[in-house]
């Protein structure tokens, strides 16, 4: 169990900074959904590890991240219903 939280911790280390690093790069918009999916699941990921090993700052950071990116996700998703109308 140990073991896979921690690959869990890793996997989600590398999503976000793939997200961060295609995001400066150009190839990939904060606006996409994969940007935001990347980081929603980046960040949940981190919360497990950081949860599992009581780094409460990291853990906050984390979650306030995964809000953000899901907040912006349902807000993106309200907007094109409302031109579709």
């Amino acid at each position: 169990m140990i073991l896979f939280i921690e690959i869990i911790g890793w996997i989600g280390s590398v999503l976000v900074l793939i997200a961060y690093f295609l995001n400066l790069a150009g190839k990939l918009s904060a606006e996409s959904l994969t940007y935001k999916l990347l980081n929603i699941f980046g960040s949940i990921f981190l919360i497990i590890i950081t949860f599992y090993k009581e780094a409460w700052q990291s853990m906050a950071v984390n979650v306030i991240w995964a809000a953000i990116a899901l907040v912006l996700l349902f807000k993106k998703d309200k907007k094109n219903e409302t031109q579709k109308a």
